[in-house]
């Protein structure tokens, strides 16, 4: 009886010593795969990363740096303990054969990197494989490129004072739906700024000019802006109380760029509304 209990608990480390083990080789808590891609078989998440909006360096064919912004996910892979590793060039041709077969193209490469561009439909993924230890580690980062939610807005008196320094100011809270010129909600506290700037100076009139991207025909965008800049003076007009002899709305489509539209972050800037001192 004694033998039994001195094995016990023995036995009882033995046991407890093999989920351990196994944790170790699990995927850490909270991460999981990008959705654009499946793992390496027989490798498991050590860490990982998620920003909604962040920048990401990748290289051209060239070896020029590009910066890329947008929705930002890293993941670190390493193989579980008695699985065969991959070569690094098997790992990063894996995910080369993946993006080509879903439309992709491959942007640069050497023996240990391979940089991805995705496009479906108006989004654009770009993705970086990094291997190394012969195999047996990689990371993986894709950025889906978008422009960053603006949460700062200019207040009625930050909008005055630009008028005045330079006749005009630009306006990027108010938000509509691709192609669209209807005023989404959540410009509404944009509007109620515009207005109070219109209240506390009386004499002051406004061009309110809507501006676009390059993107689409150059006539629809023309008539998209027009629509856009007379939706805010109606707004002005019906919700506030704003005189309309006071506001002029008129639309230059994508005329007046103040950014690249190579870019998502160039368009997102070129499409806003001005209000230009009459």
């Amino acid at each position: 009886m004694r033998q039994c209990g001195r094995v016990l608990p023995i036995l009882l480390g033995l046991l407890l010593a093999v989920p351990a083990g196994l944790l170790a080789q699990q995927d850490e808590a909270g991460c999981q795969d990008h959705p654009l891609f499946t793992r390496m078989a027989g490798f498991y998440i050590v860490d990982c990363d998620q920003r909604e909006f962040d920048q990401y360096e990748f290289y051209d064919a060239e070896g020029y740096e590009f910066l890329v912004e947008g929705r930002k996910t890293a993941i670190s892979y390493e193989i579980k303990e008695g699985a065969r590793p991959p070569s690094e060039l098997e790992v990063l041709r894996n995910y080369a054969n993946a993006v080509e077969a879903a439309g992709g193209q491959i942007v640069s490469r050497d023996d240990y990197n391979v940089y991805l561009e995705l496009v479906r439909g108006d989004a654009r993924a770009w993705i970086h494989v990094h291997c190394f230890s012969g195999g047996e580690s990689y990371d993986l980062t894709v950025v889906e490129e978008a422009a960053m939610t603006q949460q700062v807005r200019a207040n009625a008196a930050t909008m005055g004072a630009d008028i005045e320094r330079t006749g005009k100011v630009a306006v990027y809270g108010i938000f509509f739906d691709t192609d669209q010129a209807v005023i989404k909600p959540e410009s509404e506290p944009t509007l109620q700024e515009i207005a109070q700037l219109l209240e506390e100076n009386p004499d002051l009139q406004l061009f309110v000019v809507g501006h676009t991207d390059a993107t689409g025909g150059f006539e629809h965008n023309m008539e998209l802006s027009q629509e856009r800049a007379a939706a805010v003076v109606e707004a002005l007009a019906s919700r506030y109380g704003i005189e309309r002899g006071r506001l002029e709305a008129h639309g230059v489509g994508p005329l007046a760029p103040v950014a690249s539209n190579a870019s998502e972050d160039g368009r997102a800037k070129n499409r806003r509304v001005e209000l230009v001192a009459r």
